[in-house]
């Protein structure tokens, strides 16, 4: 059966940041994900952590200016040294919490930047990425971001991000496949997930359309999950949308998998 993690930057919110570990834990996850942990220290969420007696699986490199609507670090030529001390930051975060992976948001470039160089800047970015995390033991991902929600990102489909992956040809790089984004930009969420179930190193979910809790929207969660627990795919599915009400009231998609966490 799927392996559930709680994304505790959007699930949990009732809670004070420090205290959600806890409360995942008590609703029955096994594992959160954060992502973008950095404005707390360190040793806060390791205490945290420890307390909760869970694991984290995911944290995002940070990206710069890109939440605040600009174009992030990974694909922005002029901003390698920024990406660079960015992955510095993460990688010091993801040792310290035993993180299980983390993840690259390309980023959404101006439309007038030329996208060749924007080609060449993430490749570099990426292979850096995937080389320092490789020395502490933490698996690099890097996801599309569908287009309707974030216009101008740079990787909106699986098959652009793919691409990116096979340019940069390390073995620490994989693909974080969301199928809240893949239902808005590709569609056909079963075939296409078990077309490239082998390059996937990170899953996440909501539906569509407003990003709430599976049942809220158009994908169908029974078919999805199935094909996840059919699939060769060991990792962790992580939850990450905006509940519609209090979390613990958003949960009923969980309740049959909950004992085999």
């Amino acid at each position: 059966m799927p392996r559930f993690s709680a994304n505790i930057s959007t699930l949990f919110l009732e809670h004070p940041p420090l205290e959600r570990m806890r409360a995942a834990r008590r609703a029955g996850f096994r594992a959160v994900e954060i992502q973008f942990p950095y404005d707390i220290p360190v040793e806060a969420w390791l205490d945290a952590k420890r307390r909760a007696r869970i694991r984290l699986v995911l944290i995002n490199v940070p990206a710069g200016d890109l939440n605040a609507g600009g174009p992030g670090l990974a694909a922005m030529p002029g901003r390698e040294a920024a990406f660079r001390d960015a992955v510095a930051d993460c990688a010091r975060y993801a040792k310290a919490l035993s993180a299980r992976s983390v993840n690259v948001l390309p980023g959404a470039p101006p439309a007038e930047m030329e996208r060749g160089r924007c080609w060449e800047t993430l490749v570099a970015n990426l292979r850096h990425a995937a080389e320092v995390m490789e020395d502490i033991g933490v698996r690099v991902v890097v996801e599309a971001v569908n287009t309707v929600n974030r216009p101008g990102f740079f990787l909106s489909n699986s098959t652009e991000a793919l691409q990116a992956i096979a340019w940069v040809g390390h073995a620490n790089l994989a693909l974080q496949h969301d199928f809240f984004h893949a239902q808005i930009m590709e569609g056909d969420l079963v075939r296409t997930f078990e077309r490239i179930a082998d390059r996937i190193g990170h899953i996440q979910f909501a539906d569509v359309p407003d990003r709430h809790e599976p049942g809220a929207g158009e994908i169908n969660f029974t078919a999805i999950f199935d094909a996840i627990d059919r699939s060769d795919y060991p990792g962790w599915v992580g939850a990450e949308y905006t509940p519609s009400a209090r979390t613990e009231e958003t949960l009923g998609w969980f309740a049959p998998y909950k004992k085999t966490q």
